[in-house]
Formats: structure tokens, C-alpha cells, sequence
């Protein structure tokens, strides 16, 4: 598959390349910035010294690509999109969050656990967000069950890379290193997707969903606990989530206690339920940059062309 890869200079655009770069089935065509025309590719993502050639570019024929991926900041694609033609045989995935809300538009949304279906058969995917795949994948199970009759309470906190790599003063070393805040608390912009996958599986949603993100003090990471009220036995919750996520490729279900170096820098998502009283108490993580992003990203495309799900994303945890 020959990919093109447009806003590649980011976070985002240097994990995809260095995905793609090992992924058996695809070929880098062009990979765009508008800021970095020219360089190497190797010089703004010095990860991959000596692992490629490529330099950025700019305006590149697009239908050159089978595939491409718009790694641009929310409220660009849909721009580019409007300023630009993309030729009938290309599909797109898009990693920003301008089409994820299902509206006058074909784009299926990307969370492979329920859509499965509808990614094999799509043109254009929009990739889910990384704290909405981290808390979807939480409680999706519960919604299955129709447990979410109640406000559920969830708090997840995120590495520094998913502010992406613009230097912005919470990102800072000095004030993010040995520190916690909170940002956007109810009003995150993943709240309104989350509702639309939970209110999919559950068939209505009427409660709420108490979002509070913390930024860590870390580099890339997501971990999520949720409180979900309910009298279901514990026993036949934990049976239900595992039976859920039985066919999932990257998703399982932990019978320990999760950490975060368990899935950072691996597109898998672990899931845990514990229950206190009435209360369950479910936690899941993800890499915010991988199963939260590109990772998941390639997931999709590999479902769109027809390639083994797990192809060119079978990469080890950093657990020390």
C-alpha cells in the first residue's frame, strides 16, 4: 500500500512513520509538513536516524497514495478537505476530531471493538481519540450489560506528548516534572464521542459522563478509572467483559491490578473491574500515541484493505 502521510512533523506523524517504516505491506510515497519542506525526516524525528531517507515535503500529488492520513490539529482536515480534491481511489484516515461525531458525512467512526464491520467496508475512517478510546474501552462491557443508568464518574491522566509537540507552558519540563493539574473538567472535547459509542452499544445513554483529565508527569501514557454504580454480582460483570473482548485483537482483559508501563509503546489496551460495595471500579490503559493514535490508526487501515489486523503493530511494552 503506498501511504502519504500530511501534517507529518508532529507526535502523531513521527509515530506513524515509524510504524510504517516496519509494517510489511505498506510504502511511505510522501510524508508533508508545512513547516519542515525539505528537511529530513530523521532531523525533526530523531528517533529514526538511520532508519530512513525521506525528507518533508509539500503539495505532493495526492493520488499518488491508496491511503492517507491526516495527522493535522482538530479543525484542519475538514479545511483541507474543502480547499482540496482527493481522488475517488484514495481512502483517508483521519486522526483529528472533525468528523467523529456521525453527521452529514461518510466517515465510520474508528473504535475496531464495535465497528469492526464497518471499517472493513470504509472509504474514510475518523480515529477515535485517545482519551476516548481509554474510557470507551472501560466501559463499553458495562453499556453492553445496560449498567449505565447512573452518572458514572471517571478520572484519567495522560502523558505530555498528548498536548502534541507544540511547546505550550504545561508542557514545559520544569512545571510539568513532578507535578499534577487538571484541564477541562465535564467539558472535554471526547466527552460527546464517548456518549456516542456507549449510547450505540446500550441503546440510550441518559446519564452522565464526569470527566476529570489530569496531565501527568510523564511522557506518553493514558490510565482511566471509572465508578459505575450497580447490584450486578462482580463475577458476572468480569465474565461479560471478557466475553466482550474476547475477539479483540490489542484489547484484553487483566484479572490483576493494571500499571501503565503494561501498554506503553504497544497498541494494546488492558481493562480491570474491581467491585466495593455497589460500586464496580473499572480501569483501563492505553498509549495515548499508539492505541489512542496511530497505532489504532494503522489497526484501521489494516482492516481496510483486507491485511491481518495486527500487522506492523506487534511491539513490546517498556515494563523496565
Amino acid at each position: 500500500m503506498k501511504i502519504g502521510i500530511l501534517g507529518a512533523a508532529g507526535y502523531t506523524g513521527g509515530e506513524l512513520i515509524r510504524l510504517l517504516l516496519n509494517h510489511p505491506e505498506a510504502k511511505i510515497v510522501f510524508a508533508d509538513s508545512e513547516s519542515n519542506a525539505g528537511n529530513l525526516v530523521s532531523d525533526v524525528h530523531e528517533g529514526l536516524i538511520g532508519d530512513c531517507d525521506l525528507r518533508f515535503t509539500l503539495g505532493e500529488d495526492l493520488s499518488q497514495a491508496d491511503v492517507l492520513f491526516f495527522c493535522f490539529g482538530h479543525g484542519k482536515s475538514e479545511k483541507f478537505l474543502q480547499e482540496n480534491t482527493i481522488p475517488e481511489h484514495v481512502k483517508i484516515i483521519d486522526l483529528a476530531q472533525d468528523f467523529r461525531i456521525k453527521g452529514n458525512h461518510d466517515y465510520v467512526y474508528g473504535l475496531p471493538e464495535i465497528n469492526k464491520d464497518e471499517i472493513v467496508k470504509a472509504q474514510h475512517v475518523a480515529n477515535p481519540g485517545c482519551f476516548a478510546t481509554a474510557i470507551q474501552l472501560a466501559l463499553l462491557p458495562a453499556a453492553h450489560l445496560n449498567l449505565l443508568k447512573d452518572d458514572v464518574s471517571v478520572n484519567a491522566i495522560t502523558g505530555s506528548t498528548g498536548a502534541g509537540q507544540k511547546p505550550g507552558a504545561t508542557t514545559h519540563f520544569s512545571w510539568r516534572a513532578d507535578n499534577l493539574s487538571i484541564y477541562k473538567p465535564f467539558q472535554h472535547q471526547h466527552i460527546a464521542e464517548i456518549r456516542q459509542s456507549l449510547k450505540q452499544v446500550q441503546g440510550y445513554l441518559d446519564a452522565s459522563i464526569d470527566f476529570i483529565p489530569y496531565r501527568g508527569p510523564f511522557a506518553r501514557g493514558i490510565f482511566c478509572t471509572a465508578v459505575v454504580k450497580t447490584p450486578a454480582p462482580v463475577e458476572d460483570v468480569i465474565d461479560a467483559y471478557k466475553d466482550f473482548y474476547r475477539d479483540a485483537a490489542f484489547t484484553h482483559y487483566s484479572d490483576k491490578a493494571l500499571d501503565l508501563k503494561q501498554v506503553v509503546n504497544t497498541n494494546k489496551a488492558l481493562v480491570h473491574v474491581e467491585k466495593y460495595d455497589n460500586k464496580l471500579l473499572i480501569t483501563s490503559c492505553i498509549d495515548n500515541l499508539l492505541k489512542g493514535a496511530v497505532g489504532q490508526a494503522v489497526q484501521n487501515m489494516n482492516l481496510m484493505f483486507g491485511l491481518d489486523e495486527t500487522a506492523g503493530l506487534q511491539l513490546k511494552a517498556s515494563a523496565f
